[in-house]
């Protein structure tokens, strides 16, 4: 497959495989040596085994467009990208100890506020975040946690440092995807997995199902469920998957009712029954048409009511989402230093608070170099990304920030790191993120990689497989002397 790599340039930006023109990293090298010496036809073929096996699981995911709700096949990438295990325990240690903040922030605040009594944080921020639910005031989950399961989103800079993105702790998704990619690496690229040692995923519905059983220490054998709004979901395959693979009970809200002895029960053909934990992939607005939104078809009338009595337990917790604004993002460096009393072992991507003057003005003059986000979008939706945006998208968006300063912060345009991809019929680098996921319940884990999303087309940063990305497989290779010197 020589003819493929011998044109392979990563340019000026950080490769995740290489680190100059032909040349490997220890920890990759013997991936890209047996991919270099597959003859081409050898591995056009693995391409095309890769998509058969994604097209015959079922593996897809959901457009929302005009036209309806459009299912297309799982976009992955037969290409892996590998990080040296030596690398990757440090970053573990940082995913764990930046949950743990997040957890405890969100603890205080709707407890005793110690956080914005100590001037650590406005309290404007807080109280004026969407994600701030009054209703949550008073509360204590198991464990005192409330973002059990978290998606965070590393990126990696021209000059290999790796930082957060941002923290998803309302419904994170993907974790399916990363399952999933491993287990067609497995099957097209058996032999990679002798070769080298690379940490395996699989045990993750296992922990997640560990994780939601604790949060009922009071019950032996909790009754737990996934609640997903539908089929017409985008990310329904993932909620049927993980059900499935966590034994989970699927249902829809209309499957459940709320008794008056303020528990939870589901229909069945054998009468109600009680449900103890539920692992819900809806958004809060959605959750409780008693409590939130009133004309909502997908959530239980009584549920909040139901968990504030400790009747059901829900993870993610009703009001975590709080700490996933992207304003407060920009004082979780400040909530590890105030909270555990250490330095972040992960750095947050540089950012400027467009509610302070000071800041607004930088951003104001240097916008078409800038990328803004909105407080409470996801998804890359809301957002300008100033380098690839015309001259009248950066207009608009400087009237949005004059109007509305509190709500955007900016951040630099970053040199994202490349990793090689199949592109038509040739290897090219393209643009990559990591989305590792963490469990906390009596315990945190971390998975080992995480979903490696790619932005397919060339140039550009947006890595959303709504907006166009693709997937990688993510391995952590075992980069010891020892085992690096092995034949």
């Amino acid at each position: 497959m020589k003819d493929i790599w011998k044109d392979y340039e990563p340019g000026s930006f950080f490769d995740e495989l290489m680190f100059a023109k032909h040349q490997p990293r220890a920890f990759s090298f013997k991936l890209l040596e047996y991919l270099r010496c597959m003859e081409k036809e050898a591995f056009t073929q693995r391409v095309q085994e890769s998509e058969v096996e994604m097209l015959e699981r079922g593996i897809t995911f959901t457009i929302y467009s005009d036209a309806g709700n459009i299912d297309r096949a799982w976009p992955f990438d037969i290409i892996p990208r590998a990080i040296p295990k030596s690398e990757w325990e440090r970053t573990e240690k940082g995913l764990k100890q930046r949950i743990h903040a997040l957890n405890q922030f969100i603890q205080d605040i709707y407890n005793d506020g110690n956080i914005i009594n100590a001037g650590i944080i406005p309290a404007d921020v807080v109280y004026q975040s969407k994600g701030y639910r009054k209703e949550c005031h008073g509360m204590t989950p198991a464990h005192g946690v409330w973002a059990n399961i978290c998606g965070s989103d590393l990126v990696r800079d021209h000059d290999g440092t790796l930082y957060v993105l941002e923290d998803n702790l309302r419904v994170p998704s993907g974790v399916a995807y990363m399952l999933e990619n491993r287990k067609t690496t497995k099957r097209v690229l058996p032999e990679l997995f002798k070769l080298l040692n690379i940490s395996p995923v699989d045990a993750y519905p296992e922990h997640l199902a560990e994780m939601l059983a604790s949060l009922r220490p009071d019950l032996t054998h909790p009754t737990m469920a996934l609640l997903t709004p539908g089929i017409y979901n985008s990310a329904y395959f993932e909620h049927a998957f993980l059900a499935q693979q966590a034994g989970l009970i699927l249902l829809e809200g209309a499957d459940l009712l709320v008794g008056d002895d303020d528990y939870v029960y589901m229909k069945t053909i054998h009468g109600l029954e009680r449900v103890d934990v539920i692992y819900r992939r809806i958004d809060d607005d959605f959750i409780d048409p008693e409590v939130f939104r009133p004309d909502s078809m997908l959530g239980v009338p009584g549920i909040m009511r139901a968990w504030r009595a400790g009747k059901v337990a829900i993870a993610n917790a009703p009001g975590c989402g709080v700490a996933d604004d992207k304003v407060i993002y920009a004082y979780v460096p400040d909530m590890i230093r105030y909270y555990l009393n250490e330095e972040p072992i992960l750095g947050n991507v540089p950012t400027w608070l467009c509610r302070n003057e000071e800041d607004l003005t930088h951003v104001l003059a240097h916008l078409p170099e800038l990328v803004v986000k909105p407080a409470n979008e996801s998804g890359g939706y809301g957002m300008l990304v100033g380098p690839h945006s015309s001259a009248e998208k950066v207009e608009e968006f400087r009237e949005l920030l004059i109007n509305d300063p509190k709500n955007y912060i900016a951040q630099p345009t970053l040199s994202l790191s490349v990793s090689p991809t199949c592109c038509d019929d040739t290897i090219a680098p393209r643009h990559v993120d990591l989305r590792p996921f963490i469990l906390s319940g009596d315990d945190i884990y971390v998975t080992p990689g995480g979903l490696t999303r790619v932005a397919m087309v060339e140039g550009s940063l947006v890595v959303n497989s709504s907006q166009g990305g693709g997937s990688k497989d993510t391995w952590i290779v075992d980069d010891s002397r020892h085992f690096m010197e092995e034949d």
